[in-house]
C-alpha cells in the first residue's frame, strides 16, 4: 500500500518505498487490506491544499511526514461508497480551510488506486456517467421553452448544467429521483452549509441558494412532469436552498393538487425535520418518503454543528416518528466522519434514535467539512473509537430491519435492495 502524492501541478505520483496512511478524527493511523476497495467508477483525486502527506518509513517503522513542495492526495467517492479513513496528512498552515469535500485515503497497489471505503449501495444511478450532456441539453431547453415562466425550471437548469447536480439533473431527463427545491431560508445554521456562509465563516459555499419564492403553480408544473413512471421520486429540499418545510404553505397545497391529477410516483422531503407542524401537516398532505438530515442522535454534537433556531433534536425524532406512524418511509442522511461517527456514545445514540423512529434505511452520507474545523467544533470523544467497518456491522447487527445504503429509495426500490443484501450481491 505505498503513497500516493501530488506536486503542486496536480501531477499525482505513488512512491516505491513509502506505505500510505490515513487519519481517524485527528489521530494518523495504518490501513488494513480489508479496509481497502479498487478506486470507484466516477471517484476524483484531488490533492488537499495547505497539507503535506504522512507516511509510514518500512525501514525505521516511523511515521514521517513528506519534505518538499508536496500535498496529500484523496479520493472524492460518488453515491453510493462510504468512507472508512480520511487521507493522512498534517496541515501546514492551521488558519487554511480545505474546500468543502470528502476527502477519503487512497493508496496505490500493484494493480492500481484503491481506497478506504465500502460500497453502500448500488452506484449506478448516480454515477456522473450515465448522465448524457448532450440529451441533458436538449431537454433543459425543451422544459424551458414548454414552461418560459417558470422560475423553478431556469434555476434547475444552472444547477444542471453549471454544478452537474445529478438530482436537478434527472429533473430534466425525467427519470429516478428529481428536485423540486422552494425555500431560501433555513431554520439551521449548518457548519459547512454548501448553499449558504456568514461572511466570516473562512468557507466559501460551492452553490448558491435560491432567492425567490416559487408559486404553488410552479411547483406543481415540476412535480406533475417528473411523476410520469411508478418509481420515480420527486424530492423537496436540495442542496441548493434552505430548510423546505418552512414553506409548508406551498408544499401543503402543491401535494395535494398533484394528487388529485395522478397517483404516480413517490413524493419525498429531505428536511431537518425540526419543525414538528409543518412536517405533520406535510405528511397529512400526502408525503410518502421523508429523509432526515442529522450528524449525531447525541444533543451536543448535533447542536454545535446545526446550530438550529427555534428547535431540538427531540422535534426532529418527533417528526420522524409522525411520520413513520402514518406510512411514510422514513429515512436519514446521515452525515459521516471517521474517528467520529463511530466513537462508541455515538454508535449507541444512534442505534436508541432509530429504534424509538422506526425509520427503514440510514443513508450513509460522506461529510463534507474541513477535518480540523468540525473537529474543534463538536465535544471530545468519551469512549472507545471502534471504526467504521465496525460500526456499519454493529448496525447491521443491531438493527436488522434498517438496510444501510447511500440514497433514497422508493418502498420497492427499498425491497429489492434488501433482498440483493440477504442474497450477499
Amino acid at each position: 500500500m505505498n503513497l500516493v502524492y501530488a506536486d503542486r501541478e496536480g501531477n499525482v505520483y505513488d512512491h516505491p518505498d513509502y506505505l500510505a496512511l490515513a487519519r481517524s478524527a485527528d489521530m494518523v493511523t495504518e490501513i488494513m487490506e480489508d479496509e481497502l476497495i479498487p478506486l470507484p467508477e466516477g471517484a476524483t483525486l484531488v490533492s488537499l491544499p495547505f497539507t503535506r502527506p504522512v507516511y509510514l518509513d518500512p525501514q525505521s517503522g516511523e511515521m514521517k511526514r513528506m519534505a518538499g513542495e508536496y500535498e496529500a492526495v484523496g479520493a472524492l467517492l460518488p453515491q453510493g461508497f462510504t468512507r472508512l479513513l480520511l487521507p493522512g496528512y498534517l496541515k501546514t498552515d492551521k488558519s487554511k480551510l480545505m474546500p468543502l469535500f470528502g476527502y477519503t485515503a487512497v493508496v496505490w497497489k500493484e494493480d492500481g488506486f484503491y481506497v478506504a471505503a465500502r460500497q453502500s449501495d448500488d452506484p449506478e444511478r448516480w454515477n456522473p456517467v450515465n448522465c448524457d450532456v448532450r440529451e441533458l441539453e436538449l431537454q433543459v431547453d425543451r422544459l424551458a421553452k414548454q414552461y418560459p415562466d417558470n422560475r423553478l425550471y431556469q434555476h434547475l437548469t444552472k444547477c444542471a448544467l453549471e454544478y452537474e447536480c445529478l438530482t436537478a439533473s434527472n429533473t430534466f431527463l425525467q427519470r429516478w429521483e428529481g428536485a423540486v427545491p422552494v425555500s431560501y431560508s433555513c431554520n439551521a445554521g449548518c457548519h459547512g452549509c454548501i448553499s449558504e456562509q456568514p461572511e466570516d465563516s473562512g468557507f466559501v459555499a460551492p452553490q448558491t441558494r435560491m432567492n425567490f419564492r416559487p408559486t404553488v403553480e410552479e411547483i406543481v408544473q415540476v412535480m406533475l412532469e417528473h411523476l410520469k413512471h411508478p418509481d420515480s421520486i420527486i424530492s423537496f429540499g436540495q442542496g441548493c436552498e434552505g430548510e423546505p418545510s418552512t414553506q409548508a404553505s406551498l408544499i401543503i397545497p402543491a401535494i395535494r393538487k398533484v394528487r388529485e391529477i395522478t397517483d404516480m410516483g413517490y413524493i419525498n422531503i429531505n428536511t431537518n425535520a425540526g419543525l414538528t407542524d409543518h412536517i405533520r401537516g406535510i405528511v397529512d398532505a400526502g408525503l410518502q418518503l421523508m429523509r432526515v438530515s442529522t450528524i449525531s442522535a447525541l444533543d451536543g454534537h448535533y447542536n454545535a454543528y446545526y446550530k438550529p433556531r427555534g428547535y431540538t433534536l427531540q422535534n426532529v425524532e418527533k417528526s420522524l416518528r409522525y411520520a413513520t406512524d402514518k406510512g411514510v418511509l422514513t429515512s436519514i442522511n446521515y452525515l459521516i466522519f471517521p474517528g467520529v461517527t463511530d466513537r462508541e456514545e455515538e454508535i449507541e445514540a444512534m442505534i436508541g434514535f432509530v429504534r424509538r423512529t422506526g425509520l427503514k434505511l440510514i443513508q450513509m452520507r460522506n461529510l463534507n467539512i474541513d477535518p480540523e474545523t468540525y473537529l474543534e467544533l463538536i465535544p471530545p470523544a468519551q469512549g472507545e473509537i471502534l471504526g467504521m467497518k465496525q460500526m456499519i456491522e454493529i448496525f447491521q447487527e443491531e438493527l436488522p430491519e434498517v438496510a444501510i445504503g447511500s440514497y433514497t429509495h422508493s418502498p420497492f426500490g427499498l425491497e429489492k435492495k434488501k433482498e440483493a443484501e440477504a442474497a450477499g450481491s
